[in-house]
């Protein structure tokens, strides 16, 4: 199949398809004599299965890694493991770090006076204090 075949069966677009190739998560596929990329079902799976690991939101060097780990069926899967164990980590570190912004929005979005003219908007002012260095609703001690 070409290019364009595989990124529509596989949901992606065609230059998702070549940055992987590049990446070295995509197998370079074989080419017909007129130079078309020619793409087989086992480009078609490993595709799939790079999507969903970024679904998962996984980095590019995770799904290397684990591309490789792979391809040595006699090794422990460990390392796999570790590395969902890393990344989960790192997700809930993010949540944390979201929640926190979420505080800080909520405590800045709280400095609004519905019906108040631009002038008199509490959250600009209060951007425009953190701007000139002072301090602000949403980076009081309550609001992280």
């Amino acid at each position: 199949m070409r290019i364009g075949e595989l990124a529509r069966r596989a949901g992606v677009d065609v230059q998702t398809v070549r940055y992987y190739e590049r990446e070295g998560l995509l197998d370079a596929p074989a080419r017909t004599p007129s130079g078309y990329r020619a793409y087989g079902p086992a480009h078609l799976e490993r595709l799939r299965f790079v999507r969903h690991c970024r679904s998962l939101d996984m980095a590019l060097a995770d799904i290397r890694r684990v591309l490789a780990l792979a391809r040595e069926a006699s090794v422990a899967c460990d390392e796999v493991n570790q590395l969902v164990e890393a990344h989960l980590a790192r997700v809930r570190a993010r949540r944390q770090a979201l929640e926190r912004l979420e505080q800080q929005l909520e405590a800045l979005r709280a400095q609004c006076a519905n019906g108040q003219r631009i002038a008199g908007c509490g959250i600009l002012q209060e951007l425009i204090h953190a701007a000139q260095g002072e301090a602000c609703a949403c980076h009081v001690e309550g609001a992280r």
